[in-house]
């Protein structure tokens, strides 16, 4: 089922959650809402979901417009952080309770519903626990119970608000992989809604930013982490740091210092260098480098972090190294970084941003595109 969002607003006592969003869903796709709170991710789902009715804009499921339908008639399932199971039923009348308050000429028989909950326990690999009650299960448990219970209405679009949220870090990963293998089986048009960029990353097809409630950027996973559109993505995706920098004649400098990074394409003045931990290198003989003061240095797994102070901005940098490198970390040292986005300074958003990887490799690449009205 393909899902079209077209300049969809939505106020709540005249606060505005959702800004003119548009976004189009392919049949059989998994998408990820990603943002923190407040992005608007969870208000895009309930409209989606039929729980909310837009201020203005329109929401298709195919060629139809169900802007205004209910819940039931979108045929949609729906599942929660906190499971929502009925603690005096069964599992199996919990997963079959969506098919027993149909219209008696839609519901199946008993028996009927009792054969599908069995499968489905079988699909989500539950099998054998149709007379368990919730409370005999674990929270992992739990949550497949209302994902089969989600199926069993055999929806045209699947959601999940935050469904392993409330589970420890352990049990979040193996759902992750398990709902993923699931979805690749079953093949419905789902979209889930997370915070967590590691879970947005490593489940969906396609990512959609959100961010005080527009969509910055929509991208598979590779193009979010990799061609960050603006700095809110960068610096929201992965771990990155920030360096205040003056572009002048096409080289970026920090303070009065030329640092070796050009930015052929932006004018004149300030500007805004991103640069990920592990594009930072630690140099000795070039005199075009950023200058900074180690303030502390950790390990982390396989990692050792390096922290510092960058000269003339009192900005703070990250260098990850592998944990084997002992070199001794401490007094002044001297960075270069392989890979950069130089976005312009925030009072000049209609300036093109440019991308560079190596020292004097780099490449212009124009303003990105207003991603509140168009999807990549």
């Amino acid at each position: 089922m393909d899902i079209s969002v077209r300049e969809l607003r939505k106020t709540f006592d005249r606060y505005p959650a959702l800004h003119d969003v548009s976004l189009d869903i392919q049949s059989g796709e998994l998408i990820a809402l990603l943002g923190p709170s407040g992005s608007g991710k969870t208000t895009l789902l309930r409209l989606i979901a039929g729980l909310e009715f837009p201020t203005s804009g329109s929401i298709f499921y195919g060629t139809e417009d169900a802007s205004g339908k209910s819940v039931r008639d979108r045929q949609v399932g729906f599942v929660f952080q906190h499971y929502a199971l009925f603690k005096h039923m069964t599992v199996a009348d919990n997963i079959g309770f969506g098919l027993k308050v149909r219209d008696r000429s839609k519901r199946p028989s008993s028996a009927e519903i009792r054969r599908r909950a069995s499968d489905l326990l079988d699909l989500v690999q539950l099998p054998g626990l149709e007379d368990r009650y919730p409370s005999q299960l674990s929270g992992g448990q739990r949550q497949r119970v209302a994902l089969a219970r989600a199926l069993a209405i055999e929806p045209r679009v699947l959601l999940l608000d935050e469904p392993f949220g409330a589970l420890d870090a352990k049990v979040r990963k193996e759902l992750r992989r398990w709902l993923r293998e699931l979805h690749e089986r079953t093949g419905h048009t789902t979209i889930f809604v997370t915070h967590d960029q590691e879970e947005a990353l490593e489940l969906s097809d396609r990512v959609v930013v959100m961010s005080q409630g527009r969509i910055e950027q929509v991208g598979t996973p590779d193009e979010i982490y990799d061609t960050p559109a603006t700095p809110f993505v960068f610096s929201f995706i992965g771990d990155s740091s920030e360096i205040p920098i003056s572009v002048s004649g096409g080289e970026a400098h920090v303070g009065n210092r030329s640092i070796g990074v050009f930015a052929e394409g932006l004018p004149d003045g300030p500007a805004r260098l991103f640069v990920r931990p592990h594009d930072l290198d630690l140099v000795s003989d070039d005199p075009q480098t950023i200058a900074a003061v180690v303030t502390a240095v950790r390990r982390n797994s396989g990692s050792r972090f390096v922290e510092a102070e960058i000269d003339g901005c009192r900005s703070k940098v990250e260098i990850e190294l592998p944990a084997d490198d002992m070199r001794v970390f401490e007094g002044r040292i001297a960075l270069k970084p392989k890979r950069w986005k130089i976005f312009p300074d925030a009072k000049r958003p209609n300036s093109q941003s440019v991308v560079g990887k190596g020292p004097y490799k780099h490449e212009s690449e124009p303003k990105p595109p207003d991603y509140s009205q168009m999807v990549s």
